[in-house]
């Protein structure tokens, strides 16, 4: 199994995103049988967002994880941009927690940039954790030049993770934001790394490269883009689904590794960039 490493948490590199879920009390049941399964499975990170249907996700979350242990989990939240400043950053943070049904969230993360400064979010992030009501901080949506101007900050350095879009279909990121997070030792948390990625091409699912991939691993199409965001070991991945055995097959993803050869087909396929983009991002 595939692990990264963030804030000093060795996780498998497989985790469960919960965007658009919650929002539909038919669903309920299922959505949280999906998230359990993958529990189950293995995973351990758990994604979610104040934004995510205004607070049903997170109140989702809370639901799933009754029956676990909340140690042996890893829950990611996001405070929206306008709440990210010393008015209401904590205000939105005690009330994701009431909805996830926490004490404490093990990452919290700066959804996207605003129009609030990033050091005041930054000393409020530091003060929340000196609180002991997040355990580590991050930011999202970020690109190399919102990373340099964290980092060169007050406590930027403390950063934990940047979550960003990434998949086979979006590799901008590749250009000079992942060699950046390397060097820096800054995990990934790839988004959208299946679903949406088919929503916006339609040419992933039936592509011959990877349904000849998904053949030789006895795996599905979705598995084998799946495990290629996490092929480098710094990332996080965190497919959602609301479908229970689809949730654990994403989890079991994370034992798939290429070879040479076949990281060299999917290049082929899928070639990486080779000048700088505009960070995607949905």
């Amino acid at each position: 199994m595939q692990t990264v490493t963030i804030n000093q948490r060795v996780l498998p590199a497989v985790g469960l995103g919960t965007w658009h879920m919650g929002d539909d009390p038919v669903k309920t049941e299922q959505e949280i049988k999906a998230l359990q399964a993958g529990i189950k499975a293995g995973a351990r990170a758990i994604d979610t967002a104040e934004m995510y249907g205004n607070g049903n996700a997170e109140r989702l979350v809370a639901q799933a994880i009754k029956p676990f242990e909340r140690e042996d989990l890893f829950i990611i939240d996001k405070v929206l941009p306008q709440n990210a400043g010393r008015a209401q950053l904590e205000k939105s943070l005690d009330r994701s927690l009431k909805n996830a049904g926490t004490d404490y969230f093990d990452l919290y993360l700066l959804h996207w940039r605003g129009q609030i400064p990033l050091a005041e979010t930054v000393a409020e992030l530091e003060r929340v954790k000196q609180a002991g009501k997040i355990r580590a901080w991050g930011v999202s949506n970020f690109d190399v030049a919102d990373l340099k101007e964290l980092f060169a900050l007050p406590n930027g350095i403390n950063c934990a993770a940047n979550e960003d879009l990434y998949n086979l279909d979006r590799r901008g990121i590749e250009y000079d934001l992942l060699a950046w997070q390397k060097d820096h030792q800054l995990p990934l948390i790839a988004y959208s790394p299946v679903a949406q990625a088919d929503s916006l091409s339609g040419r992933l699912s039936n592509n011959p490269t990877l349904k000849k991939l998904a053949a030789v691993h006895h795996a599905t199409v979705y598995q084998i883009m799946l495990a290629w965001t996490i092929r480098c070991g710094n990332t996080l991945t965190i497919p959602q689904s609301s479908n229970p055995k689809h949730a654990e097959q994403n989890v079991v993803a994370g034992e798939i590794e290429f070879s040479d050869a076949e990281l060299l087909k999917l290049e082929q396929a899928f070639p990486s960039p080779k000048q700088k983009q505009p960070l995607a991002t949905i």
